[in-house]
């Protein structure tokens, strides 16, 4: 009798495929994992600002990754285009050697204790051009976190669990995201109007 292949987990095969090269391109990632191309591109492009450290700039072109797929899953496009400047950019240490290995041990905590709920949604082509919306949004208050001040944290560790759920196609870990990332978008207005007042009551 044939046995059915378990089916990998992501951070699995995230971790496997890796492995296999240093000098990994996003354009080879939107290759291997194709159709879930979105979603890794946002787990990949949000993973290095949703370091629990000070990233400064270097976020930056890693949230540009995650908001070229959000846009494209609010356009409704089946799958993901990269321009050939951002498909020949390698991962770079930090990614690779940062953001993945701390991102990869939550991420295996997150699927030991998911299953799919609401899995039907998530096939939802209209569904899925509203959860691009939610982090195009939760991309924006990430890139506009004053640099060296953490607040970038929240809303791209939120954005990171929305892309976790499209994977792993779960409405409860969708929640979470949610959660997270909008408190985290409310810490940054909320510390950025009292920054401001403060700076106004000097003057």
């Amino acid at each position: 009798m044939a046995t059915a292949v378990e089916e990998q987990d992501f951070s699995d095969e995230l971790e496997e495929w890796l492995g296999e090269d240093p000098h990994k391109t996003f354009g080879e990632m939107v290759d291997v994992f194709e159709e879930r191309g979105f979603a890794v591109a946002v787990v990949l492009g949000l993973s290095v600002p949703a370091l629990p450290l000070p990233t400064g700039g270097v976020s930056h072109a890693f949230e540009l990754l995650a908001l070229v797929a959000a846009v494209q899953m609010v356009m409704g496009r089946a799958t993901l285009w990269l321009p050939q400047r951002l498909r020949r950019r390698e991962l770079g240490e930090a990614l690779a050697g940062r953001a993945l290995p701390y991102l990869c041990r939550k991420i295996r905590w997150l699927e030991s204790h998911s299953r799919p709920r609401g899995a039907a949604l998530f096939g939802n082509r209209w569904f899925l051009r509203l959860l691009g919306l939610i982090v195009i949004v939760l991309t924006v208050f990430s890139a506009i976190a004053p640099p060296f001040s953490g607040l970038d944290t929240l809303p791209a560790m939120g954005g990171v669990i929305v892309a976790m759920a499209i994977l792993l196609e779960d409405l409860l870990v969708l929640a979470v995201g949610i959660v997270i990332g909008s408190g985290g978008a409310a810490l940054t207005v909320t510390l950025g109007a009292a920054a401001a007042r403060f700076i106004k009551g000097l003057f």
